[in-house]
C-alpha cells in the first residue's frame, strides 16, 4: 500500500507562506538585539560606571573597536555609505559625552535628592534616556533609518521615557523622575530646560499628511515643565524662562517668562 498524500491544511499552508516570506527576506537581521547591545556597549565605553568591573583601562581601545564593528554590522543592510556614517558618528562621540556630562550636572544641580554626579550617571533614568537619545539623534541626523528608533525604544523600555530620535535637545537638559515623558519627533528644546514626569510634547493632530511638517512644540531656554503637563502643536512656542505648571493643557504659544497654571 502507498501512503496517501496529506491534504494541506490552513496551518500547513500558513507555514509555507511564512517560509516563502523568510526566504524572500534573505538572512534575518536582528536589529533589536544589535540595538540593545550597541546601547550597552556605547554607555560602557563613554562612562566607566557602565563598564564591566573586570575591564581594564587598556581595554578602551578594544571596546571602541568592538562598538565600531557592531555599528557597521547593524547599519550595513540599511545604508550604502557605512564607512562614512560610522566615521562621522565616532567623530561626534567626544561632543556627545561632553553634552551628557553637562546634562548630568544639570540633573544634580536641580535635584535635592541627587547625592553626587556618580549617582546621577549610574542610577537616574532621565540621564540614561538622554544619553541614548543623544547617540540615536546623531545617527538620525546621518539619515540612518530604523536603527535610531530602535535605540530609542531600548531606553523607553529601560526608563519609561519615550524620546523620538528626531527631537532636538539643548544643552544641560534635565528630566526629573521621568516616567511617562513623551517627546515627539519635531520637538525643539532649548538650553537648561527641566521636565518632570508625565510631560507630553506632542502633536495637535495625528495624520500622515503632516509627516514632513513640524508637529511638536518648541521650548525656549530655561523653561520648566512640571508633572503631567501636555504641550501640543508645531506652532506652539514656550518662551524663554517660562514655567508650565502641573496638569496644564497648552496648545498655543506663551511669551517669555510666563507662568501657566
Amino acid at each position: 500500500m502507498t501512503d496517501r498524500p496529506v491534504a494541506p491544511t490552513r496551518w500547513t499552508t500558513f507555514l509555507d507562506a511564512l517560509r516563502d516570506e523568510r526566504r524572500a527576506y534573505a538572512a534575518p537581521h536582528p536589529l533589536r538585539a544589535m540595538a540593545d547591545e550597541f546601547a550597552r556597549r556605547a554607555l560602557a565605553l563613554l562612562f566607566p560606571q557602565f563598564a564591566s568591573p573586570t575591564a581594564p583601562a587598556a581595554g578602551v581601545d578594544a571596546d571602541a573597536a568592538a562598538l565600531a564593528a557592531l555599528l557597521r554590522a547593524a547599519i550595513a543592510p540599511l545604508v550604502s555609505d557605512v564607512d562614512r556614517i560610522a566615521a562621522t558618528f565616532f567623530e561626534r562621540l567626544p561632543d556627545i559625552r561632553e553634552a551628557l556630562l553637562r546634562d548630568a550636572q544639570a540633573i544634580l544641580d536641580g535635584d535635592p535628592a541627587a547625592e553626587n554626579l556618580e549617582a546621577v550617571i549610574v542610577a537616574y533614568p532621565g540621564f540614561l534616556a538622554t544619553a541614548v537619545h543623544r547617540m540615536a539623534h546623531a545617527l538620525y541626523q546621518l539619515a540612518v533609518p530604523v536603527f535610531p528608533r530602535i535605540l530609542s525604544e531600548w531606553s523607553h523600555r529601560e526608563t519609561g521615557i519615550d524620546i523620538h530620535p528626531g527631537a532636538v535637545l539643548g544643552a544641560s537638559f534635565a528630566i526629573d523622575h521621568g516616567t511617562g515623558v513623551v517627546i515627539g519627533e519635531t520637538s525643539t528644546i532649548g538650553d537648561r530646560v527641566r521636565i518632570y514626569q508625565g510631560v507630553t510634547l506632542g502633536a495637535l493632530a495625528v495624520s500622515k499628511r503632516l509627516a514632513h511638517r513640524k508637529r511638536h512644540p518648541t521650548l525656549g531656554h530655561d523653561v520648566v515643565v512640571y508633572a503631567n503637563a501636555t504641550i501640543l502643536g508645531g506652532d506652539t512656542v514656550v518662551g524663554d524662562g517660562s514655567i508650565i505648571g502641573g496638569n496644564v493643557w497648552l496648545t498655543s504659544s506663551v511669551p517669555p517668562r510666563s507662568v501657566v497654571q
